[in-house]
């Protein structure tokens, strides 16, 4: 018997008013995307004067990727699965799928730093939109950075990315007009070993062993591709002795 298919997921950590605790955000994907684009870009050119005095191939970093997929959202397969999933489907009931868009959408405010908690989130957003928060003493907005995410897609596929995009096309709506179904495009960047040494909490150690464990099980793929056809090319190739 065939087991169950495994879903796809985005992890990220809320940040709470309980000083550096941060909570999970765990969705998981309740369709498996069809398709999936995966965009790469070239590395970036390291500067001219580099560039010309020492070698014309030198980059300053490594090479951008990228992913792009629609998640699509129905709360009446959420409330026929009631036995198995009775929150999801209690949750389905009253707000439609608007709390898994919400989820979704919290994946672009930026958080406050580890010290700040909930206040640098509320104080972040509500700076970006022109509105002040008033707190009992004098301070500066405190540091704000974008959450990290971390897509699951698979066991070989566990990466460090932000969000950069995301359009909801709400479809059908219940008679208090929560939305029952959507789609969601969602655009993703991979981090870089750079971008993650300047992660706040707990989610810099989950991303830096993401990201190698996905480097090198690509690494051992690639070299896995060498078969027999592969070894027939090499041995025509010139190579001097």
């Amino acid at each position: 018997m065939a087991g169950a298919s495994i879903k796809g997921a985005l992890i990220s950590f809320l940040p709470t008013a309980i000083g550096p605790v941060q909570l999970p955000n765990v969705i998981v994907f309740q369709f498996n995307p069809e398709t999936m684009t995966h965009t790469w870009n070239e590395a970036t050119v390291a500067p001219g004067e580099n560039r010309t005095r020492h070698n014309p191939l030198t980059v300053s970093g490594l090479p951008g990727e990228k992913f792009s997929f629609t998640l699509s959202l129905d709360a009446n397969e959420m409330l026929a699965d009631a036995g198995r999933n009775p929150v999801g489907a209690g949750l389905a009931f009253l707000s439609g799928v608007q709390p898994r868009l919400a989820a979704l959408e919290m994946l672009l405010y930026p958080m406050g730093s580890a010290r700040s908690g909930l206040l640098g989130t509320v104080s972040a957003a509500s700076n970006a939109v022109g509105f002040s928060v008033s707190v009992a003493t004098s301070q500066s907005v405190p540091e704000s950075q974008v959450p990290v995410v971390l897509f699951v897609w698979g066991l070989q596929r566990i990466v460090p990315v932000r969000v950069t995009d995301l359009t909801i096309t709400e479809k059908l709506y219940d008679t208090a007009l929560n939305p029952v179904h959507a789609d969601a495009q969602i655009g993703l960047r991979v981090l870089t070993p750079d971008e993650i040494v300047a992660v706040h909490g707990p989610m810099k150690t989950i991303a830096t062993v993401a990201y190698v464990y996905t480097q090198g099980l690509r690494q051992a793929q690639a070299v896995a591709d060498l078969g027999d056809s592969a070894l027939d090319i090499i041995g025509m190739l010139p190579i001097p002795l």
